[in-house]
């Protein structure tokens, strides 16, 4: 049995696996705000609960937002502040008494489509997470590819690439720099640039569904994020030449990507032809939990 968490700023979400992905057990519980102690103690009573219920014992993967630092052993870039330059994978590991594998929630995305999922059978799979952040990883024949920055995969804080005069300097990312595909690709980006015209402020949902309702205006600044994400997913072809990209996250549900982005695309990739897939993740928010459980290739026993 695989025990997967995803660890998020506003939910904490546990799931069991079978080892052919069967789904023993879910449980979902609010993100606690009392800091990392009680975030801790939330994981390990959650585990603690599945296991019980279960009357077996499990391997257990995490995904977290941000990553553990090679430098330092600490977490670092995670949303969920009270993680930040903590030891959280030592700390659970000694809680649960037991080891613990953790990983970027990008990741755990990318591996969970990759494994059962919309990438099933491809050698080399590029998750994508279209959100609230524009987060990636890559999986190479069922593996995750790792590097000694940990940071494979960070496609978000790369340059928007071919930008236009109008999209220079681009505008300030959390990371320090400007003009990162994560300022142009994320879904706050999109409310961004429709607003930018003193318009009545919408989410990036509701731009979608304006322009379906024929808003001009709407449609405008969503063939605007068409042209950017798709610049932006060329130059990742560019350089690993994936066999297929998977999207999640919230923008990855706008079912026009999926006819847009292959013909924009061909037209910033380095190729007579681009045969690459684009899909929408199979298994939807569920992905990010199923990958963390997935961190382990087999259950012991």
């Amino acid at each position: 049995m695989r025990i997967g968490i995803d660890l998020g700023g506003t939910k904490i979400e546990l799931i069991a696996l079978e080892d052919d992905g069967r789904v023993l057990t879910r449980t979902r519980v609010d993100t606690p705000r009392e800091g990392y102690r009680a975030v801790l103690e939330t994981v390990v009573a959650l585990v603690h609960a599945a296991e019980s219920e279960l009357q077996r014992q499990g391997t257990i993967g995490i995904g977290t937002p941000g990553v553990i630092s090679p430098a330092t052993g600490l977490i670092k870039n995670s949303n969920s502040v009270c993680l930040n330059g903590q030891p959280f994978d030592r700390d659970i590991a000694a809680a649960l008494r037991r080891e613990v594998r953790v990983a970027n929630d990008a990741n755990c995305f990318a591996l969970s489509e990759a494994t059962d999922g919309a990438g099933t059978g491809a050698a080399v799979v590029f998750g994508v997470i279209v959100g609230t952040g524009v987060g990636g990883g890559v999986v190479v024949r069922g593996g995750l590819l790792s590097g000694p920055n940990a940071i494979a995969g960070e496609w978000g804080h790369n340059s928007l690439p071919w930008p236009s005069s109008q999209e220079l300097p681009g505008p300030q990312c959390y990371c320090g720099k400007r003009g990162c595909i994560e300022t142009f690709c994320s879904g706050p980006a999109l409310a961004r640039d429709f607003a930018a015209g003193a318009l009545p402020a919408l989410t990036a949902r509701e731009v979608v569904a304006a322009a379906e309702q024929g808003s001009a205006l709407a449609e405008q600044a969503l063939q605007r994020y068409e042209e950017r994400l798709a610049k932006s997913l060329a130059s990742v072809i560019n350089v690993i030449d994936p066999h297929v990209i998977v999207l999640g996250g919230g923008l990855s549900n706008v079912r026009r990507l999926y006819h847009t982005l292959p013909r924009l695309i061909a037209r910033y990739a380095f190729s007579d032809r681009v045969c690459t897939p684009i899909v929408p993740a199979r298994y939807g928010d569920a992905s990010g939990v199923r990958g963390a459980a997935w961190l382990w290739p087999a259950s012991p026993g």
